[in-house]
This record gives C-alpha cells, structure tokens and sequence, in this order.
C-alpha cells in the first residue's frame, strides 16, 4: 500500500504562533513550556506521518497525524493552563486573605470549588471549537484518501489540505488560549480584591466590651453615689 502522494507537508508555518509567539506582555501565568511541549508533539506527529510516507506506509501516516493524535497534544496543553490558571487565582486570593490577616478557616472556604476549576477549564477550551471541527474535517480526508482504492490523488491532496487547516486552526485555538487567560485574570480580580478588603467583624468586639462598659460605668455611679446600690451588694461594699 503506497503513501500519500506527495509526502506530508510541513506545517512549521502553519502552525505560526504556536511555534514563534508574539506579545506585548507577558501572560498572567507561565505558558511557554505548555505552548512548546504542544509544538513538539505535533510535529513530532507530522516527522512520524513523514517517515510512514518514506516507508510507504500510508495506514501509518494516516494515523501518525489522526485526530485523535492531534488532541492528545491539545487536550492536555488545556488541561494544564487551566491547572496553573486555578494554583494562580488560589495563590492570589490567599497572598491577599494572609496580608490581612484572614483567619485559616477563612481563607479556606475562598478556595476555588472542584465545579469552578471545572469551569474555568470548560472557558478555556471554548476556543478550540473551530480546531476541533477541522479534526473533524481530517478525519474525513484521512478516511477517504485510506478507502482509495486505487490510491487517490485528489483525496490525498484533500488529506494535505486538511493537516495545513488543522494547524491554522490549532494556532488560533492556541491565542485563544492565552486571551482565556488574561480573561479570567479580569473575572478573578474583583474576588481577589475582596479578599484583600476583608476586615475582622466588630460583633464578636462589641459582644465583649459593650458589656464590660456598662457594667464598668453603673459601678463608676453606684461609687459616686449616683445610683443606690442593691441592700446586698451595699452591705458587701460596706454603704
């Protein structure tokens, strides 16, 4: 069975930002380990795809850039910004609970919930809808350029076609990403702000020293003769 015709093409370029990014600041959280590792791994997939095409291995190569490859570089890149995301906001919100003095407990109960780092994940990987869907569209080309028989020029060309817009679709999921980020710096910031505004409640204050100061100032006048004192504490105070 011959390979694709043509060979896999390379999708450095395609992939653009993914490899080569470009900012004018640094993001909130640190993503360039993330952003590299998910550059590797895809063409890595693609080097794979390659040499099955050198071996004319075209069920090699089909499945070497598959969907299902794709999102195992994808979907773990996510998972792990939306990890470092939650430690950020958690770290944010307990740096500034710390500065005033927010009691353990306190703190603790600001902890983001398991649904809200579910959340924030589901908000991350909202972007990568129009990736998805060109996987989508591979997987096609991939059946219909493996279902050739003979082998099909124009499905392999279509198959081509498909892993270029897969990693232009990938670089977009990927800016996505980082706007994700800096959106959820935005949603996080008035939560964090609250914490850094909390201040001791003066109840349990006032529960202590109201009583304390009326009982101080009817002794100060039953003293000075203002008040007459009751017969029995009278007699003990020798009146």
């Amino acid at each position: 069975m011959s390979a694709p015709s043509s060979g896999v093409p390379e999708l450095g370029p395609s992939l653009g930002r993914v490899i080569v990014p470009r900012r004018h600041r640094a993001p909130w959280v640190p993503l360039d380990d993330v952003r590299e590792e998910l550059a590797t791994r895809v063409l890595e997939c693609a080097g794979a795809a390659r040499a099955a095409t050198a071996r004319e291995d075209r069920g090699g190569a089909l499945r070497a850039a598959s969907r299902a490859t794709w999102l195992g570089a994808w979907e773990p890149a996510v998972r792990r910004v939306a990890e470092r995301v939650a430690e950020r906001i958690d770290r944010e919100i307990a740096l500034a609970a710390r500065r005033v003095r927010m009691p353990r407990r306190a703190r603790r109960v600001r902890r983001l919930s398991t649904a809200e780092k579910r959340a924030i994940a589901a908000r991350l990987a909202t972007g990568g809808g129009p990736f998805v869907s060109a996987l989508d569209a591979l997987d096609a080309a991939a059946a219909r350029a493996r279902d050739a028989r003979p082998p099909d020029p124009v499905a392999d060309a279509q198959w081509r076609d498909a892993l270029l817009a897969a990693a232009r679709r990938l670089e977009a999921a990927w800016i996505a990403v980082e706007t994700g980020v800096e959106d959820e710096a935005a949603r996080w910031a008035p939560e964090i702000a609250d914490a850094a505004r909390w201040r001791p409640p003066l109840w349990p204050l006032l529960a202590v020293w109201l009583p304390a100061a009326a009982l101080l100032l009817w002794l100060g006048l039953l003293l000075g003769g203002e008040l007459a004192a009751p017969a029995g504490l009278a007699r003990w105070l020798g009146f």
